[in-house]
């Protein structure tokens, strides 16, 4: 059986190992640090390095890793990344065969233009590094609205069930905008008591699914109503465009100067 391991890095990332008690593949490994000692503690050999894009908190233990370790790295083609030895575009498939686990490679640009995700379709596991988080999305570097909300669109098209593997702990942050932005939504009321009481016991937000966050997360609500309304009446889209796109920049224009 395969199982997903959650390794905390810097102040809120999160690196995750997929193992089967024997061999590990790591994403996105900022540190390698952290995940030398939890391969050790575990007594996991890598056999495999995935990569979402190519900002240092997800890149910056590749080579130290590939010191101890001769395997694979796996990673967009369109993003600048050293030591990559797959590169990858949208439609691809990961296999592992240690693992035995088979990866299917969106692009979901918007964060970085050359962003992926992976897709584990039979384990019902998606890692999307700063596209999608807990209650948000990542901001927007590289690539445009239209790009972001067409990118966050293909990963909510996934089964609700969907475990949402993201790359840090920005949730309780997340959900205060999101109450902002739809203060009527019960849902995101009561996400927002659960996951204020996981990290008051020290537990991690992270995975989500998929089926809670188009319930909750604002980013991908960007066509209903309410969500609309509110920023009117806030006076963030102007001429009452209630397009998805206008609707989706607002959000995110004002959700990087929320405090």
């Amino acid at each position: 059986m395969l199982s997903v391991l959650t390794v905390p890095a810097f102040n809120d990332n999160y690196l995750w190992i997929i193992h089967d008690g024997v061999h590990a593949a790591v994403v996105d490994p900022g540190d390698a640090t952290p995940i030398l000692a939890a391969l050790e503690k575990h007594q996991l050999s890598l056999v495999a390095i995935l990569l979402t894009h190519h900002h240092a908190d997800h890149v910056g233990g590749v080579e130290k890793l590939l010191q101890h370790f001769n395997v694979p790295v796996f990673a967009p083609r369109n993003d600048p990344i050293a030591n990559v030895s797959h590169p990858l575009d949208e439609g691809d498939i990961v296999n592992i065969p240690e693992l035995d686990v088979h990866l299917s490679v969106l692009a979901v640009p918007g964060h970085t233009l050359g962003h992926i995700a992976y897709v584990a379709a039979e384990q019902g596991w998606l890692f999307c590094g700063d596209t999608l988080f807990a209650g948000g999305c990542g901001r927007l570097f590289e690539g445009t609205p239209t790009q972001m909300l067409t990118s966050l669109e293909k990963l909510a098209a996934l089964p609700d069930n969907t475990k949402v593997y993201c790359a840090h702990e920005y949730t309780i942050a997340n959900l205060r905008f999101a109450l902002a932005a739809e203060p009527d939504n019960a849902a995101l009321a009561a996400r927002f008591k659960a996951e204020q009481a996981k990290r008051e016991a020290g537990m991690p937000t992270v995975p989500s699914s998929i089926g809670l966050e188009k319930s909750t997360n604002p980013f991908l609500r960007a066509r209903e109503p309410a969500i609309a309304g509110q920023l009117i009446a806030a006076g963030r889209v102007s001429g009452n465009d209630k397009s998805p796109v206008a609707v989706f920049a607002a959000l995110r224009a004002w959700k990087n100067d929320f405090r």
